[in-house]
């Protein structure tokens, strides 16, 4: 799910930027801050925009940059248990599927993907069903529902799907 939220922060404006527009400056520097960061609570960052700084900033002893206090808004992506979701395969493995459902892949176990036995055909780089000749491939758009989502912080969300439902499974 996307999410915008707003956030305060304190921004540090280094000298070499004083005299220059001061929401803009802020601004990049939240950009280098917080975008494709993971955040446990927030999920993953894309983006940050519309950002108020204070005007008047403070300088700290030895530090000839000023700290401005910042309200911005931030663009996320968090998935949530049961939403559903649509994505393309990007990756086929004996072991299940990779599907992009924005700014990360999910993974959708081989016994999630359908009510059939699927076997990995190593020539085609896909898994195919036994009895119904289902094919996943790279490329393939997918519709699945979140059965679990995992955040290791810093670096890693990991978010799995099953395919196994009706109004589920292969989209074209």
């Amino acid at each position: 799910m996307f999410r915008l939220v707003t956030i305060e922060d304190v921004v540090r404006i280094p000298p070499e930027f004083f005299g220059e527009d001061l929401d803009l400056v802020a601004l990049k520097q939240l950009k280098k801050k917080y975008v494709g960061r993971i955040d446990p609570a927030l999920g993953v960052i894309i983006s940050v925009w519309r950002v108020v700084t204070e005007p008047e900033g403070k300088i700290l002893p030895g530090d000839g940059a000023t700290y401005h206090k910042v309200v911005a808004d931030l663009l996320t992506f968090y998935p949530v248990t049961q939403e559903v979701i649509e994505g393309e395969v990007v990756d086929v493995k004996r072991t299940g599927i990779f599907v992009n459902v924005g700014p990360v892949d999910a993974f959708a176990h081989v016994s999630q993907l359908a009510d059939d036995k699927l076997v990995y055909d190593e020539a085609r780089d896909s898994l195919i069903g036994e009895a119904t000749k289902i094919v996943f491939a790279k490329g393939d758009i997918v519709r699945g529902r979140v059965i679990n989502v995992s955040v290791a912080h810093p670096v890693h969300i990991r978010i799995g799907l099953t395919l196994r439902q009706p109004g589920l499974g292969k989209v074209r």
